[in-house]
């Protein structure tokens, strides 16, 4: 049994990064492990919130990821290739310190590691979490290389398929959709390069996203993004191409005794309004905060945790399926509303801001208390 530090933080995606820099960095020593070899190589999230560069701010990573990322500067709504309307992003209306950036899941995850390696942690890769049991007062953790580890606390940022949450038998209740969606970051000439474009069409919707210079992000489903781009688009090298199904779960408990769990081990959803990764990075930094007064000697922190996120995190992920539901609805009635309904929504500031602020991360306060 080797020595362990105070937390054990399982996955290195960018909840469990997060989570790392954020106990670090006030003096909480972790030691954090991953079961894939390598980190992450493709964009996977692009869309990092202006809430998330908040959170980040203190540490540096924000700056970071503003120097090399695209800035989204407005939405263009369309529906059967016409335009319906244009949402051009109000920064100071919406409350925000920041604006909302495109950068790939890879880089970011890239940032957030070299800031850990300048405090002096470093992420064990190939090594993977296989069962768990926790005492009175602490976890104890067999790993995929026959060790063992105890910790006071752990915190499982280990994915959709957690092997924390399984362990502890947690319920993932939810629901999932049938029909295969496409994803695909591909050189386009044609889109601008600060814009998302969102074609709302009878065989399903059709968003591009900008993603770095003259790379796009496409996503849609029935057809091929690419079998019907908009007039006077050409395609070019496709960089990455990937096929998911969406589903919608929020686990039963985000804390049991000393163990908590945050990103996806907790909640998935859609990515129709890019919540997911800055989600699990909010769960990150509200998980830092209880962690360390509990390590300091007040015994309820664990529990605050997760009574604060469960609450939150189930409310966007009911919010982030209403507004997937209402994309990828393509009856008449549901065509009807929108040729109506979003040219007048798009008249009204409040309106859109209030929309708006759901994809921001600026619908709920991040609380740790």
């Amino acid at each position: 049994m080797r020595a362990s530090p105070q937390v054990l933080i399982v996955g290195a995606g960018p909840t469990g990064l997060a989570a790392a820099l954020f106990l670090t960095r006030r003096g909480v020593p972790v030691r954090i492990i991953d079961a894939a070899d390598q980190p992450t190589q493709t964009s996977k999230a692009l869309g990092v919130n202006p809430r998330t560069l908040t959170l980040l701010e203190d540490s540096g990573v924000a700056a970071a990821i503003e120097a090399e990322a695209q800035e989204m500067r407005a939405f263009r709504i369309h529906r059967r290739g016409r335009p319906l309307a244009t949402l051009t992003i109000d920064w100071a209306a919406l409350g925000a310190d920041h604006r909302m950036v495109i950068l790939p899941q890879a880089r970011t995850e890239a940032l957030l590691t070299g800031a850990l390696a300048a405090l002096g942690v470093t992420v064990e890769r190939g090594l993977g979490l296989t069962a768990l049991e926790q005492s009175a007062d602490a976890v104890a953790a067999s790993l995929s290389d026959g060790s063992a580890v105890s910790a006071p606390v752990l915190f499982a940022a280990d994915g959709a398929h957690s092997v924390a949450r399984k362990a502890l038998d947690l319920g993932f209740p939810g629901d999932a959709w049938d029909e295969p969606w496409h994803l695909m970051d591909i050189d386009l000439t044609g889109p601008a390069a600060d814009e998302a474009w969102i074609d709302l069409r009878p065989a399903g919707p059709f968003v591009c996203l900008p993603f770095s210079g003259r790379t796009f992000r496409l996503i849609g489903f029935g057809p091929s993004p690419l079998e019907h781009l908009p007039p006077g688009w050409t395609a070019g090298t496709v960089h990455w191409a990937s096929g998911f199904r969406i589903s919608h779960r929020m686990v039963e408990a985000m804390s049991v005794g000393r163990i908590c769990l945050g990103g996806d081990a907790a909640h998935i959803h859609s990515p129709i309004g890019g919540r997911g990764m800055n989600l699990g990075i909010e769960d990150a930094f509200v998980f830092a905060a209880c962690a360390a007064d509990f390590l300091a000697g007040e015994p309820g922190r664990l529990d605050d945790y997760g009574r604060l996120r469960h609450a939150v995190d189930a409310a966007v992920v009911r919010r982030v399926r209403a507004l997937t539901g209402a994309v990828r609805d393509t009856s008449a009635r549901a065509d009807l509303m929108r040729r109506m309904l979003i040219p007048a929504v798009a008249r009204l500031p409040f309106a859109v801001n209030r929309v708006l602020k759901v994809g921001m991360g600026l619908d709920h306060p991040v609380t740790v208390r």
